[in-house]
């Protein structure tokens, strides 16, 4: 039975602000865009329900939150009627991408008026209860795949750590040199506005192109700039290892295997001395992520220009024992591949099994 979402919840709001928790503690759990905000002394909602994030950051995202809890006033309650088990109604919205009904540009607002219309398939009870079966058993799989390519980037952490020691002190004394001297440091560069330069062939690297998959190389980009466009930024070379130097992203770095312009909040590395395996010194600067973010400049966001990464003292230990450490990553990394692998085929199914349900 097709059915809209105000038929089978209510609306409820909050006028709780972040800044009234606090200083409170409790028993009960209350929640925001990111998750658990704390705990406190009381609670709004009786039984389980579902909460859709209304305001700024994380806009339309959706969560299941349990019996006797809250949420702070960046979330809108939607809370089941009899017809609709919590976890159903938790799967429908999901399905239905609340955040393309956003407004605002500063702060984006989604508003319940605007997707109360919504419709989806609503089944009765018990094939209800089937069908959060099936897909809970799927997000299991999913969430045990993420959890294992967690645990196989902590192994290769912890092997660094094993065959280089604490390079933030360097307490197995490897020889030192500054970055600076070991390879050509070079920042991005931004046309603006970019969008009158998109459309061309020249790859466009962004550090979304680098952050949504989990490998040290980075093969593709989604947009391309045309050549007027590469004169106001900064064309790199293939086998570049380029390093995000602000922001939340700040010491995430990547290797690029094709030649590509840079935005401005990349750094690249090029033509790194052959004492360095330049898989070597990106698993050392992601060693280092939160030294640098210490040595980063006051401000809204940490920033680090050429000049304090070429005056950086990098570790060079003996190129055998970095490529002895290569050849580890390199057998995690196939074991990454084969259980990325699995998580896309899991994820593909889910997002099928989402599609004959709801769709």
């Amino acid at each position: 039975m097709r059915v809209k979402l105000e038929d089978v919840c209510e609306r409820g709001s909050s006028n709780i602000k972040q800044s009234d928790i606090i200083k409170m503690s409790g028993n009960y759990s209350i929640y925001g865009a990111s998750g658990l905000a704390g705990k406190v002394n009381f609670y709004h909602q009786e039984q389980p329900y579902v909460a859709v994030v209304k305001d700024g950051a994380g806009i339309g995202r959706t969560t299941l939150n349990p019996a006797k809890s809250s949420v702070i006033g960046t979330m809108q309650y939607l809370i089941p009627k009899k017809n609709v088990l919590p976890e159903y109604l938790f799967y429908a919205v999901s399905y239905m991408h609340l955040e393309k009904y956003y407004t605002g540009a500063t702060i984006p607002h989604i508003y319940f008026k605007d997707y109360k219309n919504e419709e989806f398939n609503l089944d009765n009870i018990e094939k209800q209860l089937e069908i959060i079966d099936v897909l809970g058993r799927c997000k299991k799989v999913i969430e045990a795949r993420k959890q294992e390519l967690v645990e196989l980037d902590s192994l290769t952490k912890a092997r660094f750590v094993e065959v280089f020691g604490d390079i933030n002190i360097n307490d197995k004394n490897w020889e030192c040199e500054f970055l600076g001297n070991l390879c050509t440091i070079v920042r991005g560069g931004s046309p603006r506005p970019i969008e009158k330069f998109l459309g061309g062939d020249v790859p466009w690297i962004k550090i979304g192109d680098a952050t949504e998959a989990d490998n040290i190389y980075l093969s593709s980009t989604k947009e391309h700039i045309i050549k007027e466009g590469v004169k106001n930024s900064r064309l790199v070379k293939e086998g570049s290892l380029i390093f995000a130097n602000c922001g939340v992203s700040l010491g995430f770095a990547r290797i690029i295997t094709f030649d590509g312009c840079i935005h401005d909040g990349w750094l690249a590395m090029e033509d790194i001395d052959k004492r360095l395996d330049k898989v070597f010194l990106l698993q050392a600067l992601n060693q280092m992520t939160e030294h640098f973010r210490a040595i980063a400049p006051a401000g809204t966001q940490p920033n680090l220009n050429t000049a304090i990464m070429k005056a950086y003292k990098q570790v060079i230990p003996p190129i055998e024992l970095q490529k002895e450490f290569i050849r580890f990553v390199h057998q995690v990394n196939k074991s990454k591949v084969a259980v990325q692998k699995a998580l896309d085929e899991t994820q593909i199914l889910f997002d099928s099994l989402m599609q004959k349900y709801f769709g």
